[in-house]
């Protein structure tokens, strides 16, 4: 029952946090697309422009003024709970999910932290993520924004890289995915509204505002603006173990981020000029790249998959339950084979199926035996050779060449193991 609930809470959780980020980043797109798009051409007096625009078989007429209105309007439209609610729902996401259980979610498998130190490490990052950020935007490099660009990137890679030393690939994406919305929330809360509220006071008492507050807050609310699709990535990152689950997973952070950065400058900028076209078609094939890059290694060969099933010896029968753990399966020594029998031999799917069983199906299965669960994780079952051999692709990216399942390793799989598992799905996957 327990693990039900816990779930649905991350189901809740997880479907708050959306809601509000799309509201959040819609608002954000929206107002940087209108502010590129307004008509400057012989505004009115006190405008700044204005634009025409239709949607939803109406038409709209909106106007910015150059600082503000002679007069406040009764009623004022304040952009701000959107961005709040996403990042409290973010905070209860990374609660609920890593730092429940951190030794499993967050950690890395073999990580000397321990659970409270991993925890800290995530928090503390969040916070010092967002003062060293602050402290950039307003020394002088907030006079020079594409050095300071360069420079807040090169920092959150690095942030990265740090993660993927001691947390796990989803743990270490998903903590770069807090900072920067911290960073994002911080500048609303503690740049724009400000800003925003100096704006409407400096009006209500009928004196002159001063423009060099909105000016910062319309340079932050920028900075979220290019943020964005970075966050959107890492926000469906764990459905891609190709990405996270790689060795170099803090490099194909960055490639991503390079690329959607580009592509997002487009979007603003294509309003005076289609200059930056030529964004897209490098993003396209940047992606092409890191695909081919982040790869699984070529299949082994004949003599190689032989060796697999000859060393592996069947596991002892141990069931996971409470505190105890799997006993690893032992190699052996054994003869090299003959080059025609090496050509022709493969691991037969009993030593497979055994190995699924005892260190996959305590999870991935209709009934699992693990606390962990109350049903299969994505609905992935191992129960009957079908459902094995139907996954088989699923279990190569996720077992064999990212090696992030089993979650934290809770079960103990060898590297034999997953070398056995890898020689059967390049033997073609047979289950007779």
């Amino acid at each position: 029952m327990e693990a039900h609930l816990l779930e649905w809470l991350n189901l809740s959780v997880r479907w708050v946090h959306m809601i509000t980020g799309v509201a959040w980043i819609g608002a954000s797109f929206y107002f940087v697309w209108l502010e590129n798009n307004l008509n400057r051409v012989n505004p009115k007096t006190g405008l700044a422009g204005d634009l025409w625009a239709i949607h939803g078989g109406g038409i709209y007429h909106l106007e910015k003024y150059k600082l503000a209105p002679p007069s406040m309007p009764e009623n004022l439209h304040w952009f701000k709970w959107e961005a709040y609610f996403t990042w409290m729902s973010g905070i209860a996401l990374l609660c609920v999910v890593f730092y429940s259980n951190p030794t499993l979610y967050l950690l890395a498998p073999g990580s000397t932290l321990s659970g409270p130190e991993g925890v800290a490490i995530g928090i503390g990052s969040l916070f010092l993520g967002w003062f060293i950020y602050s402290f950039l935007c307003d020394s002088a490099l907030g006079k020079r924004p594409a050095l300071l660009g360069f420079i807040l990137f090169v920092l959150i890679i690095g942030a990265a890289y740090g993660f993927s030393k001691v947390f796990s690939g989803r743990g270490a994406y998903l903590h770069v995915g807090a900072i920067i919305g911290t960073i994002m929330v911080g500048n609303v809360f503690r740049i724009i509204m400000p800003a925003q509220r100096a704006l409407v006071a400096a009006i209500a008492e009928n004196r002159t505002p001063d423009p060099a507050l909105p000016a910062k807050g319309l340079l932050r609310s920028r900075h979220n603006n290019y943020f964005t699709l970075p966050v959107l990535f890492i926000m469906i990152s764990n459905h891609f173990p190709s990405t996270y689950g790689s060795q170099y997973n803090w490099l194909i952070l960055a490639g991503i981020a390079v690329l959607a950065v580009l592509v997002r400058h487009y979007f603003n900028t294509r309003h005076d000029s289609h200059k930056f076209a030529w964004t897209l078609p490098v993003a396209a094939v940047g992606m092409i790249c890191l695909a081919y890059v982040s790869g699984p290694k070529p299949m082994s060969s004949a003599p190689e998959v032989a060796k697999a099933a000859i060393e592996y010896q069947p596991l002892p029968e141990t069931a996971l339950g409470g505190d105890k753990k799997p006993a690893a399966a032992a190699p052996v020594t054994a003869p090299e084979p003959a080059p025609t029998q090496a050509a022709n031999a493969g691991p037969g799917f009993d030593k497979v199926h055994s190995v699924i069983q005892e260190r996959c199906a305590v999870c991935h299965s209709a009934k699992p035996t693990s606390p962990l669960f109350s049903a299969a994780p994505a609905g992935v079952m191992f129960d009957t050779p079908e459902q094995i051999r139907q996954n088989a692709a699923r279990i190569q990216a996720q077992a064999i060449t990212s090696q992030i399942m089993p979650l934290g390793n809770i079960t103990q799989m060898t590297q034999q193991e997953r070398d056995l598992i890898g020689a059967w799905i390049a033997q073609g996957a047979q289950t007779n």
